[in-house]
């Protein structure tokens, strides 16, 4: 089948790929990949999404926009070895160290995202960064990541939540707007609310969000992951000599 590229990384110097068919068994509340409005609709139709290599060209994959690079594990790895730079994406933090690239792990997806979180102990040498998800009431959570995984020098990668589904507490419902991203118009945090919560991590210079600023999403304007792909591939060579 013709591949679909991800609008939100294109023009990045990323490309995805999704191995499985499917969606991630786990499920996490709101999840554009399987909520009907992931661009790769219908999924039983669009389901592997891999790039030819000459269509990578010299490109970094991140494995597995949806769905999750844990989920069958191997078939993921073996799908994606002709790529030459890549990374996993999972939420599940198990086995990292098995992967073959550098992998960032969601810490507190589906049913964590507002009060628990997985600690990783030890460390992964693989390990690219964390992804935190973060709503205006979920800071106490999102303060105890970032102390923690950057005190251990893991970037944290904060990844602002978007509700389809209005289930916003009425008490944080004036930090939100109704407002398109990519493709879709979600309740996303007000310009107000994503600069005040930046402002708790302004000193700490492994806290990034996910995307330049409130408004803008798209991956080229970012860099997070491209930065930390490359600083992470160094590491690891410097860990083998």
């Amino acid at each position: 089948m013709p591949y679909i590229e991800n609008p939100k990384t294109k023009g990045s110097g990323i490309i995805c790929c999704i191995p499985q068919t499917g969606v991630y068994p786990i499920g996490c509340a709101d999840c554009f990949f399987q909520s009907g409005h992931s661009y790769l609709e219908p999924l039983d139709d669009n389901l592997p999404n891999m790039p030819s290599v000459k269509c990578v060209g010299g490109r970094v994959v991140r494995v597995n926009d949806g769905n999750d690079s844990n989920n069958r594990r191997d078939l993921v790895i073996s799908a994606t070895a002709c790529y030459q730079q890549k990374f996993y994406n999972t939420s599940i933090p198990t086995n990292l160290e098995f992967f073959d690239a550098p992998v960032v792990l969601t810490i507190n997806p589906g049913d964590m995202t507002d009060d628990n979180a997985h600690v990783m102990d030890p460390i992964p040498r693989n390990l690219m960064f964390v992804r935190v998800r973060v709503n205006s009431w979920n800071l106490d959570l999102v303060d105890w990541a970032v102390e923690y995984y950057t005190g251990q020098g893991i970037p944290v990668i904060l990844t602002f939540m978007a509700y389809y589904i209005e289930s916003i507490p009425d008490e944080h419902k004036y930090n939100y707007i109704f407002s398109k991203r990519t493709i879709n118009s979600y309740w996303v945090l007000t310009s107000v609310a994503w600069n005040r919560i930046m402002d708790r991590y302004r000193i700490n210079h492994l806290v990034y969000s996910c995307g330049k600023d409130a408004n803008t999403h798209a991956c080229h304007r970012c860099g997070n992951c491209l930065r930390e792909y490359f600083a992470t591939m160094e590491r690891m060579k410097a860990k083998e000599e």
